[in-house]
């Protein structure tokens, strides 16, 4: 008769504490078996993630069975390991040793190799990478009407042909392997001319009349003149070849330079425009009425270069502004520009800050705008002095050199340029130096020329505003 201990074992109830212990079973026991084993499992495989460990990292601990991870490395079945061959329940397909010949030999040598023996009869797979060149071939009745050539006999144009056939057209080659003893020593430019002039005619001989043809075309000279060339470029001694960098920095330079003064010109160009403008639209406004004075602004506003003067910002859609902000000068104009403005306005004996009532704003930002304006033009006429006094002295030094024909007149109405001594330096004349030859179109730049040049262009345009 089966006892308790036999039917927990049935059942999976054993444990040691409860009524398992006792030997007894309970109604629990029967209608819920698994109840307990699911608490069990339960509580075992819940694992706690350890403090200061964050969560991506704990969860690559364990895998989706909840495993522990392993204490030290271990080396399953699984993984990047090397898969060994499976090999299949069909037959090896047997190779053989046999012979085989080359279609690309013409000795008919014969070679050995293992291959398949379903393959035995077959052609040399790699024969259909033997490419070849199709030289053409003139008969006797053809040299004689269109291939004779009197510089040119016609064993010596057979010979040439054999070896295009034997070397594919490769005429490095050819020219190598010439028989310059038997015949007149050829160069590469001449084989090739009478190959390529030869295959041109007979294509024109033998094309059907209304076909489009590709007649090669070789010109002998282009290609003697290249060599040539080349062979100049490549025997150049090391002072021609840095005389050649010279030059070209040279140009270099004189182009950046002329660039330079095209931007220079164009800006002062604007500003000359910007002043016009700006003076015809101050005699307008004075003409004109004053209750007319709006419309006539909105009507008639003058296309005004962005660069002239100070373009102060718009506060009609900012919402609720103080008047004073439209004072305020905008980050574009530079802090130079603003000690001159304030040097001028100090000057003039305008307060730096006035009150900002409505007709104050408006004529003081028109004051600081002009102001600015003037600056400008005076520092642009100031650096056209500069360039002129430049450009005389070196037309002056050049005639004296004897390198411009003719004596040296300066400009009506300008300053006389300081005299200099009449003794020559020796070899002025005809050692001058490059910069002096090269640079006719503009004066040499130095390093420190520009911040010189610039900061005797700003403290004369500030002198002549500090003047009454």
């Amino acid at each position: 008769m089966a006892t308790g201990a036999d039917v927990r074992d049935i059942l999976e109830l054993g444990g040691p504490e409860g009524d398992a212990a006792s030997g007894t079973i309970s109604k629990k026991d029967i209608i819920n078996p698994d109840k307990k084993k699911s608490k069990k499992s339960s509580e075992t495989l819940t694992f706690k993630r350890p403090e200061g460990m964050h969560r991506e990292v704990y969860a690559l601990l364990y895998s989706d069975k909840k495993d522990a991870p392993p204490l030290l490395p271990s080396d399953t079945g699984q993984g990047y390991r090397t898969v060994k061959a499976k090999l299949g329940s069909k037959k090896v397909r047997p190779w053989k040793w046999m012979p085989f010949t080359n279609p690309a030999r013409k000795d008919g040598a014969m070679f050995f190799h293992w291959r398949r023996a379903a393959e035995e009869g077959k052609d040399y797979p790699f024969a259909r990478f033997n490419k070849t060149v199709q030289v053409p071939v003139y008969s006797e009745q053809e040299y004689q009407l269109y291939l004779h050539d009197d510089a040119w006999t016609k064993a010596e144009t057979d010979h040439l042909f054999d070896l295009s056939r034997r070397f594919d057209l490769r005429f490095v080659v050819i020219h190598d392997r010439y028989d310059h003893q038997q015949f007149k020593k050829r160069s590469v430019e001449d084989l090739k001319e009478r190959y390529y002039h030869i295959c041109a005619k007979l294509a024109n001989v033998r094309a059907v009349p209304g076909t489009d043809l590709k007649i090669p075309v070789f010109d002998a000279g282009h290609e003697r003149r290249r060599k040539e060339q080349l062979e100049r470029l490549y025997n150049r001694t090391p002072e021609q070849v840095a005389e050649e960098e010279y030059l070209l920095q040279e140009l270099r330079k004189i182009e950046a330079r002329k660039k330079e003064r095209e931007k220079r010109s164009q800006d002062l160009q604007k500003l000359i425009t910007a002043a016009d403008t700006t003076a015809e639209q101050r005699r307008t406004e004075r003409k004109a009425p004053k209750k007319k004075l709006p419309q006539k602004k909105e009507a008639e506003k003058p296309a005004v270069p962005e660069t002239a003067g100070i373009k102060f910002p718009d506060f009609k859609s900012a919402g609720v502004t103080l008047r004073s902000q439209r004072m305020k000068l905008p980050s574009s104009v530079g802090q130079k520009k603003i000690k001159a403005l304030e040097q001028m306005l100090l000057e003039l004996g305008v307060e730096l800050s006035p009150t900002p009532t409505e007709e104050l704003v408006h004529m003081f930002n028109e004051l600081r705008s002009d102001l600015v304006l003037l600056y400008e033009l005076k520092q642009a006429c100031a650096n056209c002095e500069y360039e002129l006094q430049m450009l005389r002295h070196r037309h002056e030094a050049l005639a004296r050199a004897g390198v411009l024909g003719g004596p040296t007149t300066p400009a009506s109405g300008s300053a006389p340029a300081p005299a200099e001594p009449a003794v020559s330096e020796p070899g002025l004349g005809s050692d001058l130096s490059k910069d002096t030859i090269i640079d006719v179109v503009g004066a040499p730049l130095t390093p420190n020329s520009r911040k010189r040049r610039e900061s005797a262009s700003s403290s004369s345009s500030v002198k002549k505003a500090k003047k009454p």
